[in-house]
Parts: structure tokens; C-alpha cells; sequence
């Protein structure tokens, strides 16, 4: 899976650490009624690691469609595995707050303050398969040899508002949903958790890098419930290196 974008880079293999930028937009669309919501801006920042890309620190910042005004931001420091960044995501006009912390091998925190203003603190144990947040679009990556195959992997995805993690499988998603170059699909394994959560539908073009995403969102549409949006995504700045082994 080879870019073009970076003819030195692509010369000289990337074989030694440097630093490298990824930069991506996304427009997010109601999935209820197709109207424009906000826009997404991700700035990642890593190195280049033989001839892969590696995130160290990935900033969004979300701007309202109506007025490219900002009204929430996450960010994220991958130290621990690129599938388990720490995490730190505000929705001011919500009054919400969520925190993820790994203080330890195998145990992270979740701080979330809720647009109650009620203060919730968990710590969880978890295994080798977790993944977290933005940590599945690495998951992906790291596992892109499957993913073009057509083959299934199982994991765990945290759900920090519920303080814990949940089984689930990256399977081929459904072609006619998104005009992709590959779609994938995240779904719960759980037969009980697949009555209650719709699996969220993911395309990527061959160079590794997401251009769609349909599905729930950390985005709330009020204190109780969160969009579901389409979301599609345009890459700004590819970094000297391949997203893909």
C-alpha cells in the first residue's frame, strides 16, 4: 500500500524516526435528516518509523456547520499503544467533560463529568485486545493485511460513559452504504448488544486513510442523546510515509 505524495520519503524508505503531520477534514451529516451538522479538523502529529506513519498527538476541533464557530475539541496522546490513546474531550455548552488515563500497565481512569455536572470516576483492568476512542482507526491499520482480505478480527472497544469495555468484531461492511475504496463495519458481538447498537460502517481509500463514517457520535444533539451522522472525511496533508505496512 504505497503513496506517491512523498517521492523522497518514498526514496529513502522512511526508515529512520522523523516528524510527520497527517492532516484530514470531515463534514458530518444528520443521518434523521440529511441537514449539514459541524465540521471535523484533525491535525496528527508522529514519526515516521520504518516507513510507517506513528501518531504521537492528534487534535479536532469541531466547528458548527452554520458558522464554522468551534464548540468542542479532543485531544489525544498516543503513549501507551497507538490502539490506547489518553484522551481529553470537551463539550463546553454541554458542561461535559471525559478523561482516559492509563496510570498503569493494563488499568486506565475515566474521569467524566456529565452535562448534570455530576462527576463520575472509574478504573478498569483491561486485556490486549481493548481498544479506545480514536485508537480503532489505528486498530484498522495495524491489522490492514485482514481488513483488504476480507477477513473478521475481534476486539474490545471501551465505552467510557458506561465505564466499561464490550466484544466486538471488524468484519467487510456493506458496499452499497458508502462509495469507498474498502468498507469495513464495526458491530458488537454480543447478540444482546446487537439488538441495542447499530454497527457503525467504515470506509477507507487504499492508501489507509478513513474517508467515510456512518454511525453514532461522541457529538450531542442534547444532554440525553448524541448524533448519528454520516461523516465524510478529505485528507489535507498526507505525511512523507505510508498509513499502511
Amino acid at each position: 500500500m504505497k503513496m506517491t505524495t512523498a517521492v523522497v520519503g518514498a526514496l529513502l524508505g522512511c526508515s529512520h524516526a522523523g516528524g510527520a503531520v497527517f492532516e484530514f477534514h470531515g463534514s458530518a451529516r444528520s443521518l434523521d435528516d440529511d441537514r449539514p451538522i459541524y465540521q471535523e479538523h484533525h491535525a496528527v502529529s508522529g514519526t515516521c518509523e520504518s516507513g510507517v506513519f506513528v501518531p504521537e498527538q492528534h487534535r479536532v476541533d469541531y466547528l458548527r456547520a452554520s458558522d464554522d464557530t468551534g464548540f468542542a475539541s479532543k485531544q489525544l496522546t498516543y503513549r501507551q499503544s497507538v490502539q490506547l490513546p489518553e484522551v481529553d474531550f470537551h463539550q463546553p455548552e454541554f458542561n461535559e467533560r471525559l478523561e482516559i488515563s492509563y496510570p498503569e500497565a493494563n488499568t486506565l481512569d475515566i474521569t467524566w463529568q456529565k452535562p448534570s455536572s455530576e462527576t463520575a470516576m472509574v478504573e478498569l483492568r483491561f486485556g490486549s485486545k481493548l481498544v479506545v476512542d480514536a485508537g480503532f482507526d489505528q486498530f484498522v491499520r495495524a491489522n490492514w493485511a485482514a481488513v483488504t482480505s476480507g477477513q473478521s478480527v475481534e476486539f474490545d472497544f471501551l465505552a467510557p460513559t458506561r465505564g466499561d469495555y464490550y466484544g466486538f468484531v471488524l468484519e467487510p461492511g456493506p458496499k452499497n452504504r458508502v462509495d469507498a475504496d474498502i468498507v469495513v463495519q464495526i458491530r458488537p458481538t454480543s447478540l444482546m448488544l446487537r439488538v441495542l447498537v447499530d454497527p457503525i460502517v467504515l470506509g477507507y481509500n487504499r492508501q489507509g486513510a478513513l474517508t467515510h463514517y456512518l454511525g453514532l457520535t461522541n457529538i450531542r444533539k442534547n444532554a440525553d442523546a448524541n448524533h448519528t451522522a454520516a461523516i465524510n472525511y478529505r485528507v489535507i496533508r498526507y505525511p512523507e510515509c505510508e498509513l499502511t505496512d
